[in-house]
């Protein structure tokens, strides 16, 4: 028995964790700063750890209520109804879902390059065919109607990002609404918000209530600390409210996930810490790299340092774990997520003597 053709699945790589380092370079982890995933560097709520620890006596039971009860708070910050929260296993399952809902065999996406590997991966999942537009370096990745439009030809799925990965750049309310407008109605466009809490900019919420075809992605890995519970939702509008039930994965956002997400909600102290340590750390970036950066909205900074392969395999060495951008098409470029106030100088200081020699 032979597998499908997977040849143009392009794998996701993800930054390197701090046992894969340690074991590989012979260091000791607790002396290792991981800034190589944009995880939060404080951790999740302290009220989600609790919520954690009280749900795992419950594990041997379906998380039917768990669920419905994150899917009503949801509801209830956004000013939705609960048909229109779509909650997966994190924000590539929102993907995954999206896809299911939407994509028939044949039809054609169109991703940003660079951007976020699984927009791709996802699609192939259901046969669709991936075309890309291009956020140009030399235009310090600006995202434009024109960008996207110049590559539309009636795509079944527009993706974009904003905050954008890895460049940081944003997309402005005004612009999503445009290649909304100026797109057919059969095509979604699929907003990806996955670090808009780092950002003053408008999210795209109110374009949701207003079309049936703009739908949005969030996820509680970032600001709220729950990478590993694998905790992601979107934003659909009203009209899809059956849709859910016949593409959803039985149960697939565990019992603490769920319970660790609605604790998360209510912790708007440690939602601001972070969001303001994480707007610090890039003006520090900014200001103290002995490299060029571009302008983030997200919680990391894009520099462009020559060799990222060797200065990321360097900075490793130095304890200091950061993302070699290769895999995003950027061979020249590392992105740093922004670490604490004890962090941030001490990667800073370190890149700047790998990138010096």
């Amino acid at each position: 028995m032979e597998l499908r053709d997977l040849s143009e699945h392009v794998p996701y790589r993800a930054g390197r964790g701090i046992e894969e380092v340690a074991r590989d370079l012979g260091l000791d982890p607790d002396e290792l700063v991981k800034l190589s995933s944009n995880e939060n560097p404080f951790g999740p709520s302290p009220l989600a750890v609790e919520a954690v620890q009280a749900a795992a006596e419950s594990v041997h039971t379906y998380p039917k209520a768990a669920h419905a009860d994150l899917v009503a708070a949801l509801a209830e910050m956004w000013d939705v109804t609960t048909e229109q929260i779509w909650l997966s296993p994190g924000g590539d399952g929102v993907l995954d879902y999206l896809g299911r809902a939407v994509l028939d065999p044949g039809d054609r996406v169109l991703v940003p390059e660079p951007g976020f590997a699984y927009y791709a991966m996802s699609t192939r999942y259901q046969d669709g065919v991936v075309d890309t537009y291009h956020l140009s370096k030399d235009e310090g990745f600006e995202q434009t109607p024109e960008a996207v439009l110049d590559a539309y030809e009636d795509h079944r799925i527009i993706y974009l990002t904003t905050p954008h990965n890895p460049t940081g750049s944003e997309m402005a309310y005004e612009d999503i609404e445009t290649v909304a407008r100026e797109t057919s109605e059969e095509t979604l466009v699929l907003v990806d918000e996955a670090y808009a809490e780092f950002t003053d900019a408008r999210p795209a919420r109110d374009l949701v209530e207003e079309r049936d075809d703009v739908a949005l992605l969030r996820t509680f890995s970032k600001v709220y600390g729950l990478a590993g519970l694998r905790l992601g939702y979107g934003l659909v509008p009203d009209e899809w409210a059956d849709a859910y039930d016949r593409v959803n994965t039985p149960f697939a956002v565990n019992l603490p996930a769920c319970r660790a997400g609605l604790a998360a909600l209510d912790d708007d102290e440690h939602v601001e810490k972070t969001v303001e340590t994480a707007r610090w750390a890039r003006e520090y970036i900014y200001n103290n790299l002995d490299a060029p950066t571009w302008e983030s909205g997200g919680n990391f900074v894009l520099a462009g340092v020559g060799d990222a392969e060797r200065v990321a395999a360097d900075a490793q060495k130095e304890g200091i774990i950061i993302r070699d951008c290769s895999s995003f098409g950027l061979p020249e470029c590392i992105r740093i997520t922004c670490g604490t106030r004890e962090t941030t100088p001490e990667a800073v200081d370190t890149l700047n003597e790998v990138i010096d020699r």
